[in-house]
């Protein structure tokens, strides 16, 4: 999935210790070339387009700035060069960016009108350059600013992506090489690279209209149903079903060949494979093409915004897809599967590293589970806390008398449960810094693992398998270490280990991909974050 995102950016000016290309003649005008782009950088709007185009004060040191390299001579005179600038901006289409925001008819056509006058061919000039820069900046650092939209919290320990300068470097280096800049620009993230190429299939041949199978009664397997025939279409018109009905089989009833058609697209979808007809699979079924596209471009805006979180060495969260990836030297090196929070108890986003593991740890209940879950069966049976090993302490650690609490109003009380098989932590807690209170964690819920959908815990993360992530973790570890580890499990003692290295940590989200089978793979939209970033999207196009 990771690959070595794009070099570091440059700064004002810094570039210009580049070799310049060959500068065009001075045009023949009352103006000197530079002179005249000089003035046009100084103005608020581009005007040779309708509307204008608005230029703020970063574009404008921008624009100076790469300017600066060739002298304010003209750059796009060459018809090739802005041919090829013309074929890359209508190529951001299979980015899931929409070139007319690229200004790309109104260019095409100030570049072929041979009246232009010359005040227009400077404002020409520069519009070209501007919206060279914004689109490799938006291929690189994403259309729009995620931290008003799907903020990532950021320890202060972890690696926090560069933010970018006024162009890259490679902007002015591969001028005479478009088709590489903008293919630098993107991100080499894998995930990025295949969705991009899943979406542009669908963009050039896009699926005709799926028939909408109509809601009724959970359908079972062997069960008959007049809503057989429209599922059958429904199955095949997006390649799930190529079997041709048996001859004898009946038209209404739901034959193996369907059901297996149905469990291949809840595979596809993130869903229970039951090969059961229930409404998570109904929904799922019944969204449209132009919806799944608008899904593939948001997570095309999100892997821009992720590639720059990405590190060589890296645990990353898939929270939608509730799956865990090891990441060492760049490579997945471990996966397994994982529990996350629910919609009304999100697993938060978020950026650290893990210093230390928790063995045979105790589990003090957050508030909101004290509150919302265990005080009703607290005040429904006194011998609850009991039967749960959960102890009662105050504000200070001191052990409480439960009989002597009054549950109705159990002001500044805890609850804390000691190691052992009922304890929901298992028998490992691994620590990053948050102010979420979440970790990752061992669970002895194991069965809920096979579950497709596992939006299940409160907000911390349970691992299938956590301590073999140990282990990794560890790894560095001397033999007297692991030996010693080894020691504190067996005793069912409390003990904090420390990593010989910090490891980091990213909890981040997304609702499409490809998977490794190179097969495209939706994902329910858990905490509803798709639609504010798709409005957010066609805000910027309309604007």
């Amino acid at each position: 999935m990771y690959k070595k995102c794009t070099p570091l950016l440059i700064g004002l000016f810094v570039a210009a210790q580049l070799i310049h290309p060959q500068a065009p003649q001075a045009a023949p005008d009352h103006l000197d070339q530079d002179e005249a782009i000089r003035l046009e950088l100084e103005q608020p709007q581009l005007t040779c387009t309708t509307p204008a185009v608005p230029l703020d004060q970063s574009s404008r040191e921008a624009l100076t700035a790469f300017y600066h390299q060739f002298d304010f001579q003209a750059v796009w005179r060459k018809s090739a060069r802005l041919r090829q600038l013309l074929g890359q901006l209508e190529q951001l289409a299979d980015d899931g960016l929409d070139p007319a925001t690229y200004h790309v008819e109104a260019l095409r056509q100030l570049a072929g009108d041979e009246a232009t006058a010359p005040d227009q061919d400077a404002c020409t000039e520069v519009l070209a350059t501007h919206v060279y820069l914004q689109a490799l900046h938006h291929l690189g650092n994403g259309r729009l600013d995620p931290a008003g939209l799907e903020p990532i919290w950021h320890a202060y320990s972890s690696h926090t992506a560069t933010p970018p300068a006024l162009f890259p470097a490679f902007a002015v280096t591969e001028l005479d090489d478009l088709p590489a800049a903008f293919e630098r620009a993107r991100p080499s993230l894998e995930s990025y690279q295949a969705l991009r190429r899943a979406y542009a299939a669908r963009r050039q041949d896009p699926p005709g209209p799926w028939p909408q199978v109509p809601e009724g009664k959970v359908l079972q397997p062997s069960m008959t149903d007049p809503r057989i025939p429209v599922l059958e279409r429904r199955l095949a018109a997006e390649g799930y079903l190529t079997e041709k009905r048996r001859r004898g089989e009946p038209a209404d009833r739901y034959t193996g060949r369907l059901v297996d058609a149905v469990k291949r697209f809840q595979a596809r979808n993130n869903l229970d494979v039951d090969g059961v007809l229930g409404p998570a699979t109904l929904a799922a079924m019944n969204v449209i093409p132009a919806a799944r596209m608008d899904q593939l471009r948001v997570n095309l805006e999100r892997f821009r915004w992720l590639a720059r979180e990405m590190e060589p060495t890296l645990l990353l969260v898939d929270i939608a897809g509730a799956h865990l990836t090891f990441y060492r030297d760049g490579q997945a090196l471990w996966q397994t599967r994982t529990q996350v929070g629910r919609a009304a108890r999100p697993t938060p986003l978020l950026k650290s590293a893990i210093t230390h593991i928790t063995l045979n740890p105790t589990w003090t209940v957050p508030p909101t589970i004290l509150r919302e879950d265990k005080l009703p069966h607290i005040q429904r049976d006194p011998g609850y806390l009991a039967n749960h090993g959960l102890r009662v302490l105050d504000a200070s650690g001191k052990e409480l008398n439960p009989r002597r609490v009054d549950w109705n109003n159990p002001g500044g009380v805890m609850l804390r449960q000691d190691p052992g098989p009922q304890n929901p932590l298992g028998q490992v807690a691994i620590r990053f810094a948050n102010p979420f209170s979440v970790y990752l964690h061992d669970t002895p819920s194991q069965q809920l693992f096979a579950k497709e959908t596992r939006t299940l815990s409160s907000g911390c993360v349970r691992v299938e398998k956590a301590m073999q992530l140990t282990d990794l973790l560890l790894s560095e570890a001397t033999p007297a270490e692991r030996e010693r580890i080894v020691q504190i499990l067996a005793s069912r003692e409390t003990r904090n280990v420390k990593l010989p290295r910090p490891v980091p940590i990213l909890l981040a989200y997304w609702t499409a991909q490809v998977d490794e089978d190179g097969e495209l793979v939706f994902k329910a939209d858990i905490y509803g974050h798709d639609e504010k970033i798709l409005d957010a999207l066609k805000g910027q196009d309309r604007s």
